[in-house]
């Protein structure tokens, strides 16, 4: 059974930065570095929101508009980990990130890291 543990979330003025963790573990039946993987967050009283996806492998990065050239998603496949480094953070940002398998973020899920930004 495939399991993510986020960490890394925690209050930040608006301007800073963050990085965002995610340990993979459970890939019993094909590599970690053979899953998609993406980040999703939710903010207090929204739904969902698709943030960045990493493809297998190497990892080409795609991301939301609304995060484009402020995060950077990266992988390494030796530690079965996922960051997600967040900069010049708004407090639209402001939300619970989760960690996700698959690229739409619509697979399996940990149980997120809250990031809060404050004015």
């Amino acid at each position: 059974e495939v399991q993510l543990v986020e960490s890394g979330g925690g209050l930040v003025q608006t301007g800073g930065s963050l990085r965002l963790s995610c340990q993979a573990s459970g890939f019993t039946f094909s590599p970690f570095s053979s899953s998609a993987m993406s980040w999703v967050r939710q903010a207090p009283g929204k739904g969902f929101e698709w943030v960045s996806g990493i493809s297998r492998g190497s990892g080409d990065a795609i991301y939301a508009d609304s995060v484009k050239g402020r995060f950077t998603i990266s992988r390494d496949n030796a530690k079965n980990m996922v960051y997600l480094q967040l900069t010049r953070l708004k407090t639209a940002d402001t939300a619970m990130y989760y960690c996700s398998t698959g690229i739409t973020g619509a697979g399996v899920r940990g149980r997120g890291t809250q990031v809060t930004v404050s004015p």
